[in-house]
């Protein structure tokens, strides 16, 4: 039987929607593969903000989140998405402690976008090799936190941490994840379930 894990996506007023709504339907869409194929779902997962209140978006969507901070001390995966909000989130001492605190016992440690600011500034990221969105690249290196910001990669992992460039790439990094959970095959069978075979631009069009 799979392994249950619990899954927390942090989420904030300015977080990008895709950032964590696309993750979100990687995993979630994982447990009902693993249903399709007669297993019980095995993981949990949880939007969590600061105070459990629900947050806006960046686009405008308003999400209500599942705990607060203080509910969660323990997490399997933890997943930082990104959007304007981190430029804010930077200074919030409350959270960067409380992400560096849930961090310690993770399986993996992940973000996406610019949430990757958050994991350097918190200290999962300090010292290895992360990515983020194209735009905010060099804003992350003048920083000088992380080891190396690679450029022109979907996503970047350094140990347990995982970090992805922007907004859709967090949804390749999600199945590659799912995969090193719960096998390639059950990733490939997440992946044809959510009909995600991207084409380039303007060439799908029939």
């Amino acid at each position: 039987m799979p392994r249950t894990r619990n899954i927390g996506i942090l989420i904030f007023d300015g977080v990008e929607e895709l950032d964590f709504v696309g993750p979100y339907e990687v995993f979630t869409m994982s447990n009902e593969a693993h249903g399709r194929e007669g297993r019980e779902h095995p993981d949990r997962v949880t939007l969590i903000t600061e105070t459990g209140k629900p947050v806006t978006g960046a686009k405008g969507m308003t999400v209500e989140a599942h705990a607060s901070i203080a509910d969660i001390d323990k997490l399997d995966m933890l997943l930082i998405p990104g959007g304007q909000g981190t430029r804010r989130e930077v200074g919030n001492e409350t959270l960067l402690a409380w992400i560096a605190k849930v961090s310690e016992g993770c399986e993996w440690v992940t973000s996406v976008c610019t949430g990757a600011l958050l994991l350097c500034a918190a200290g999962p990221a300090k010292g290895k090799r992360v990515t983020t969105h194209w735009g905010f690249i060099e804003a992350l290196r003048e920083r000088g936190e992380a080891a190396k910001v690679l450029e022109e990669v979907r996503y970047v992992r350094d140990g347990n941490l995982v970090t992805a460039a922007g907004v859709s790439a967090g949804i390749d990094m999600a199945l590659w994840l799912v995969g090193q959970m719960h096998g390639q095959d059950h990733a490939r069978l997440t992946q044809r379930f959510m009909q995600y075979d991207p084409a380039p631009p303007y060439t799908a069009a029939v």
